[in-house]
């Protein structure tokens, strides 16, 4: 249940950061356009994006970050003491996965942002928060040990 949980805080802090990060974005452009754009079209906008995307690019990241972490899991087996940095590395490229993807299958970027190199990366930060969040939310417990005297 503990991993479910975290893996679930991974996906939500993952969509957030990278849809937050899309919304910057389109509003950094109308900003160079001259379009005065205040901290309340900011909010409202982050706000909009965070509903209006719920139905289409969250359950892509969900899936996405499933396949990486799963993946990861089996990785992390082999090679001990790399937990954290592997999803990290698993966060990232399942955001980008994700992008390019969608790019080679059915020539759309859904995501303004990721349009361009900058906003990729930018989208792939926000895939390596998510992962970091992972690995030190679904860390296994450690268990205490015995002490003979």
């Amino acid at each position: 249940m503990r991993r479910v949980a975290a893996f679930l805080l991974a996906l939500l802090v993952t969509y957030v950061l990278a849809a937050t990060a899309a919304t910057q974005s389109v509003l950094a452009r109308l900003g160079e356009m001259g379009i005065v754009v205040t901290f309340d079209h900011r909010m409202g906008a982050i706000v909009h994006d965070l509903f209006g995307m719920l139905s289409s690019f969250l359950p892509l990241l969900g899936v996405g970050l499933l396949i990486a972490f799963l993946f990861t899991a089996r990785v992390d087996r082999w090679v001990p003491g790399w937990r954290t940095p592997l999803y990290v590395l698993a966060g990232a490229a399942a955001v980008i996965t994700v992008h390019v993807s969608l790019k080679i299958a059915f020539d759309i970027t859904p995501v303004a942002a990721a349009r361009s190199a900058g906003g990729l990366l930018i989208q792939a930060l926000a895939g390596a928060v998510g992962g970091y969040v992972f690995a030190m939310s679904g860390r296994p417990a450690s268990r205490p040990t015995e002490n003979h005297v």
